[in-house]
């Protein structure tokens, strides 16, 4: 009896946790709206916010000196860190996740999802932070994105995310900086 017990509290416990963050989760696009409009409301009054018609545009050098080298190889290089090596992927705590290269905000702590693939991944972004190209360094055709500003690599987009936008903003976490929400 005790052996059937704790087989279903193994099969329970990572069905219960998913539940859980599906009802979290927006459910429809007027919640993605609202999530995508309100965004600055994360930040301490008086942050400033780079304008993303504002380009940076850097030497390899100046990158090089900016960026450390993970950094630098994802950015500026367009590579792929290791997935379930960054610590974003766990972060949890309200705030911004803002551009590694140049501070430009992109998503919100209410727009991360757990996908399960290893990297900080987000159903949506703030609006107007990107710029995609398509991808076929895997031979078939993939979306990848860039911050609007500093041009750098953030990863790639999927449709398999969750409901309503079904998208995955697969984000390299080496191309994120989090800002936590300030009282």
């Amino acid at each position: 009896m005790k052996r059937r017990s704790l087989i279903l509290a193994a099969v329970a416990a990572p069905l219960a946790a998913r539940l859980e963050r599906a009802r979290a989760q927006p459910r429809t696009m007027k919640d993605i709206e609202a999530l995508q409009k309100n965004w600055k409301s994360l930040l301490a009054p008086g942050t400033p916010v780079p304008d993303p018609s504002q380009k940076l545009e850097l030497t390899k050098e100046e990158w090089r000196k900016r960026l450390s080298p993970a950094a630098f190889h994802v950015l500026r290089e367009e590579g792929t860190e290791r997935p379930f090596t960054s610590p974003l992927n766990d972060e949890k705590r309200p705030g911004v996740f803002v551009c590694a290269g140049c501070d430009l905000p992109l998503f919100t702590s209410a727009m991360k999802y757990d996908s399960g693939t290893g990297w900080p991944s987000f159903f949506t972004a703030i609006p107007g932070v990107f710029g995609t190209k398509k991808d076929y360094y895997l031979i078939y055709p993939r979306t990848e994105y860039h911050c609007i500003r500093c041009g750098g690599h953030h990863g790639h987009v999927f449709d398999d995310g969750p409901p309503p936008t079904r998208l995955r903003y697969c984000n390299n976490g080496v191309a994120l900086r989090f800002v936590p929400l300030k009282p």
